[in-house]
């Protein structure tokens, strides 16, 4: 009896993790309120709207500017998926500068991205604008030695 008590405890317990938005304790919302007593001034604005940018105007500069571009969940202090926080832990090993953005807080930039690149997954990985791939791809490059390869004219973070 005790066993099967048990058993269904342990159940609930690991259903229960599976669905919750808890993440170390903390939760994490992307709702926007809808309450007619927030002011405007409260609510968030879209930077975009009536400056003539779109989002795949931003991703191709941020390519463009940024000699290594990281898309991923989270970012690089935080990632928020084992897959981009291997692709930050490769390649932190270089000592080159890492911009990111993270995808988990625009769902029509992480479309943008995907539409730039022709990739489907995340994290995306653009060096000296090309696009590199994924964290598998990543590290692929990092044993065999094609990445410091290609990060060699970069230079190191101040």
């Amino acid at each position: 009896m005790a066993t099967i008590l048990f058993k269904g405890i342990a159940a609930r317990s690991l259903t229960a993790r599976l669905t919750s938005s808890c993440y170390y304790g903390m939760r994490y919302s992307t709702k926007v309120s809808n309450d007619p007593d927030t002011h405007d001034d409260f609510k968030p604005a879209s930077k975009l709207e009536n400056s003539g940018t779109s989002l795949s105007d931003i991703v191709e500069q941020d390519v463009k500017d940024n000699p290594v571009m990281l898309y991923m969940k989270g970012v690089p202090d935080f990632p928020q998926c084992g897959f981009s926080s291997l692709a930050v832990k490769v390649l932190k090993q270089y000592d080159v500068p890492l911009s990111a953005r993270n995808i988990l807080e625009d769902p029509e930039l992480k479309n943008a991205v995907k539409a730039f690149s022709h990739w489907p997954t995340f994290p995306q990985v653009f060096i000296k604008g090309e696009f590199i791939g994924g964290s598998d791809i990543v590290l692929n490059m990092h044993q065999t030695g094609e990445l410091k390869e290609k990060l060699k004219d970069i230079v190191p973070k101040q």
